[in-house]
């Protein structure tokens, strides 16, 4: 009998119908031989409209009972679930997390799992019941509910399976599994079969939706195999395993966009050991987290010396668009102080990259990429690699351009997902 964690989106438990359909496939997975645990999110814009109640009530709610009230669209989904598996002639029992006792830090409305107690989970498969446990939360300490922050579910379903020593978790949301690209741009995206976690990992944290970050990060530290497939199909979806030597074949897997980043750029600081220190270390001191910085050299303006000239660079970084708002007050104020000629902002970008495992073997895959974007006219702003992603800033307006050209250039619409 195989241990089998299975975890359902917001679309997937929208409506009454809906969790039928999740009852159905849940007792389908159990009387196939498994002893099965779901997870659930909040009904589909749920979460969204509690959250709204709270700013009606206040303009700034305050992050406890933020999480208090979010907590009960994950509760309502996990009961429901339960009573449909009930009606199919299934047994179920509904878990919250401070029953299951997923313990967390105190960081609400973005809490981070430290330990998963599992006794209630298994208690509740030995009677033959699947054991229904509301995603998205947890308890800290001192017995306050918390929440692990959008996607949160995801996290709960693979931290759960690596707590219970689950053979899989399935991920089951609207999408029939991975693809090579944003289907909705690119016409000949391809579902990808097989894909490691470090390339998952890449891709989630550079655009790709399909699962949240700290899921892959969990199911890699523990070795979780994840299975993310349709709830509204029986085929196959893609598997995220860790690597082996066939993945390595392919030089690129997929191609990923991000529109949430704004580019920052302090123009003309002095060119001396400690300028850039001060400036990341006062951005660090906000707890706001940076992504490509670029440092040109230049020239720029004369010396108190007669003839000569001080090195002066352009400073550039991006961060979110969110937090874009919080730089800017004391980004300008930090320019003064350091005596940059002006600071520059620009929302109109888009950050474009490739993914795969086999760049650490293929030559030519950056000089590739920068050729492709330059065949259509793109120029590229900044770029960022690891040993497995390239990444380049470019302006938004060239989105679906880059992103089709990438695709197409890397040749990830010919063949089958590997």
């Amino acid at each position: 009998m195989a241990l089998l964690v299975q975890k359902f989106g917001g679309t997937s438990v929208g409506s009454v119908d809906r969790i039928r359909n999740v009852a159905k496939r849940c007792l389908a997975a159990q009387r196939a031989g498994n002893e099965v645990v779901v997870i659930v999110s909040a009904m589909s814009g749920e979460t969204n409209r509690l959250l709204g109640l709270a700013h009606q009530i206040a303009e700034v709610p305050e992050a406890r009972e933020m999480d208090a009230i979010a907590a009960t669209g994950e509760q309502v989904a996990a009961a429901l679930t339960a009573l449909a598996i009930q009606a199919e002639g299934g047994k179920a029992r509904s878990l919250l997390g401070h029953q299951v006792r997923i313990l967390t830090d105190g960081a609400f409305t973005k809490a981070r799992i430290r330990t998963i107690d599992g006794t209630k989970i298994v208690s509740t498969l030995e009677r033959g019941e699947i054991a229904v446990v509301a995603g998205f939360q947890g308890v800290d300490e001192h017995g306050d509910i918390t929440t692990l922050g959008r996607g949160g579910s995801d996290t709960s379903a693979v931290a759960v399976a690596a707590a219970i020593g689950a053979g899989a978790c399935e991920i089951f949301t609207d999408v029939e599994g991975v693809f090579t690209t944003d289907p909705s741009i690119c016409p000949s995206a391809k579902k990808i079969d097989r894909i490691s976690y470090e390339e998952m990992l890449e891709l989630a944290s550079l655009g790709a939706k399909v699962l949240q970050i700290r899921s892959v990060e969990i199911a890699m530290k523990y070795n979780v195999p994840l299975h993310v497939r349709s709830s509204f199909s029986d085929a196959p979806g893609t598997w995220v395993t860790g690597e082996d030597s066939a993945l390595e074949d392919v030089s690129v897997t997929g191609v990923a966009y991000d529109k949430n980043e704004a580019r920052v750029q302090l123009v003309g600081v002095l060119d001396q050991p400690g300028v850039v220190a001060g400036i990341f270390g006062a951005i660090a001191e906000k707890n706001i987290s940076v992504d490509m910085i670029i440092q040109s050299p230049s020239v720029a303006g004369v010396a108190g010396v007669a003839g000569a000239t001080e090195v002066r660079a352009d400073v550039t970084f991006t961060v979110t668009k969110a937090d874009l708002s919080r730089v800017k007050p004391f980004i300008e104020e930090l320019g003064r102080a350091i005596g940059a000629r002006e600071v520059r902002y620009d929302e109109e970008v888009v950050k474009v990259s490739i993914v795969g495992l086999g760049m650490r073997s293929h030559a030519g895959v950056a000089a590739k990429m920068f050729g492709i974007l330059a065949k259509e006219g793109i120029n590229i702003q900044a770029i960022s690699t690891s040993e497995i992603k390239i990444s380049c800033l470019v302006a938004s307006k060239y989105t679906e351009l880059a992103v089709r050209a990438l695709h197409d250039g890397f040749g990830l619409g010919e063949g089958v997902g590997r």
